[in-house]
């Protein structure tokens, strides 16, 4: 299976956009205003679209949106809101949850592609990465922003205690041998958890956890890969003897396994992470369980889910964005190895 870097397309991204920010349902390919916005996404959009920036005008123009949102959505201390109605109100009280640490990463980001709102994106990182939260995913999802952050600036004192601060959280022993995993279920976003301990062991110079990390993607890899093909954790989690396949299937596992698996081979150069990214590219366009696409690349639209029969027609913004991000991975790899 050979990676090629397709054009990524932002129009279904720009469709689910507005002034205001990403809508985060669609009832096929329309959105569904009347479900608002949340923070969860726009964050992931802000990722995808910096990334974009340097080849696309929408992408800095989206990117501007959904920066706006982010800062809306930030309270004084830092912490976070989740939800807004269209009508521009929020519906939530700011926490430390999932959101706050999406929010973070998307700031992160921001800061380490060098970003023409690099400047903005550190204040906001400031102000929220003094928290911590006591959700194990909440602090992947903010280190994953805060290793971003330590990438372009070594010596920055609150994004290297905030990505300590989320590998001692989860760094520990697998529950047995046949299980390494350091959770007693996978569950959501899994190789985010690979993604951190890789990043934390090479910007704190940390040989073991490098060492840990590689060895959780392998078995994770191994766990996640049927018949030549990526087959992820579905939703409700997935433990030892446990059937498999399971459905429904969401894309952002298969993204957050692209991550892990690029970030693996820039440490490595080692192939088998590079057939990685090609494979999760690959579940996009039917090499998966049900043989069906989950992608109209013509729009770079994602399908909501993988199902036992087929895919669920609707084309949200958080399978949109793994969709894209997928693909921003897959074109590093080509440009990795040309």
């Amino acid at each position: 299976m050979t990676s090629v870097a397709r054009p990524i397309s932002l129009a279904h991204l720009e469709h689910m956009t507005d002034d205001i920010g990403l809508f985060e349902h669609a009832l096929l390919d329309q959105p569904r205003v009347e479900h608002g916005y949340c923070v969860d996404d726009v964050a992931r959009g802000l990722i995808v679209t910096v990334r974009e920036a340097p080849y696309s005008d929408v992408a800095a123009r989206l990117a501007r949106v959904y920066l706006d949102f982010l800062a809306g959505a930030q309270d004084a201390d830092g912490r976070m809101r989740n939800r807004r109605n269209v009508r521009g109100e929020w519906t939530d009280a700011p926490s430390t949850r999932d959101a706050w640490g999406r929010a973070v990463w998307g700031l992160g980001v921001t800061v380490g592609e060098g970003s023409d709102f690099a400047d903005e994106a550190l204040e906001m990182f400031d102000r929220s990465a003094r928290h911590r939260s006591e959700h194990s995913r909440s602090m992947i999802f903010a280190a994953l922003g805060a290793a971003e952050v330590v990438t372009s600036l070594p010596d920055h004192v609150q994004a290297r205690g905030l990505l300590t601060d989320a590998l001692r959280m989860i760094d520990g022993p697998g529950m047995h041998a046949s299980w390494p995993w350091p959770e007693a279920r996978l569950r959501y976003a899994n190789a985010c958890l690979v993604d951190v301990v890789l990043a934390g062991g090479d910007l704190l110079d940390d040989p073991r956890l490098v060492d840990r990390g590689l060895e959780l993607l392998s078995w994770l890899v191994d766990v996640e890969t049927r018949d030549g093909h990526v087959s992820v954790t579905p939703v409700g989690g997935w433990g030892m003897g446990e059937p498999r396949p399971g459905f429904d299937q969401q894309p952002i596992e298969v993204a957050a396994l692209a991550d892990a698996a690029m970030r693996a081979y820039g440490f490595t150069g080692d192939s088998q992470w590079a057939d990685v990214v090609t494979k999760c590219a690959a579940w996009f366009d039917g090499h998966n369980d049900a043989s069906i696409a989950m992608t109209d690349h013509v729009r770079g639209a994602g399908f909501d889910g993988l199902e036992r029969a087929g895919r669920n027609e609707n084309r949200g913004a958080e399978s949109t964005l793994a969709l894209l991000s997928t693909l921003q991975q897959a074109r590093r790899l080509v440009g990795a190895t040309v």
